[in-house]
């Protein structure tokens, strides 16, 4: 497991990442969101050992991380780190090199993985006459040389058209069904909800929220659509409650008091048919918004 415990970067007098607690946990796909500047890049850093700690610590396996832990870790920084001079295939196989893979070894994985996203046609071209797309590509591919302990992207879909997300999130799906603990950011709310097993929310510098989708969702407060055979305007009535929304025979309520959607329930079976009384749960992006706030 990857511990992140109180770290803290200042940058002169402003803060940039104040006391941040997360855990990303072995074998799960953690997302990390936030806005500009909120703090998810210089956190990504501070694990990585790329930039220096003020406050705070990370852990590996329960202990302090080393130099030699994060060799094993696959990065992939915000901005591409490729050559761009360079052939694709000849700089992917040394830099599986660096990481202890023996050069045979090496080109034939990486042969294998630019076949698998597309670019096996583009392996002798250098980087710069790749399109941004396919260097994104060509950059995932550099952050899993070779089978790393744990990964941490920042952005990794950045750029990626669906076909090649898709190939993206089965190839971390291999990795996690290893063990592999993994840490991405993303701005894309509806791929983080669909792909993720946690969530953790930055704002400001601060960590705001985490924990599963789930368990976000549960967090809120109740909210309960009821639908009713005739008008439903008596809700606006009930004590206890907020109503959000409401249209004829439907109304959208929020539970200010603990128990009172119990009374609205019992008070519309008084009255009549009953044809729905369900909790709506929240979806990422208003959880992420009232989160951020």
């Amino acid at each position: 497991m990857l511990e992140i415990r109180e770290l803290t970067r200042r940058f002169g007098d402003h803060t940039a990442v104040d006391r941040v607690s997360f855990e990303v946990p072995d074998g799960l796909m953690t997302g990390f969101v936030g806005a500009n500047g909120a703090g998810k890049t210089t956190t990504m850093r501070m694990v990585m050992g790329v930039l220096g700690i003020d406050g705070g610590e990370v852990l590996w396996h329960g202990r302090p991380i080393t130099r030699l832990d994060r060799r094993a870790f696959g990065y992939m920084p915000e901005e591409r780190g490729l050559y761009p001079k360079q052939p694709v295939l000849d700089q992917l196989v040394y830099l599986a090199q660096l990481k202890g893979m023996a050069r045979a070894a090496a080109r034939a994985r990486v042969l294998e993985l630019l076949e698998r996203f597309g670019l096996a046609d583009r392996a002798r071209d250098h980087v710069e006459k790749l399109s941004l797309g396919n260097q994104q590509r060509a950059q995932i591919i550099a952050s899993v040389l070779p089978t790393p302990a744990a990964l941490v992207l920042d952005e990794p879909f950045s750029g990626l058209d669906p076909v090649a997300v898709d190939s993206m999130v089965d190839l971390l799906r291999e990795h996690t069904r290893e063990g592999v603990p993994v840490l991405f950011s993303s701005h894309q709310l509806d791929l983080v909800e669909r792909v993720c097993d946690r969530l953790v929310v930055l704002a400001r510098g601060r960590c705001v929220a985490a924990g599963t989708v789930t368990e976000l969702r549960e967090t809120g407060v109740p909210r309960f659509r009821l639908v009713v055979g005739g008008d439903a305007g008596w809700v606006r009535d009930q004590r206890g409650l907020a109503v959000l929304d409401l249209d004829g025979s439907t109304a959208l309520v929020e539970v200010r008091e603990p128990g009172a959607e119990q009374h609205v329930l019992a008070e519309a079976t008084r009255r009549g048919d009953v044809h729905e009384f369900v909790r709506v749960r929240p979806a990422l992006s208003e959880i992420y918004r009232e989160a951020t706030a």
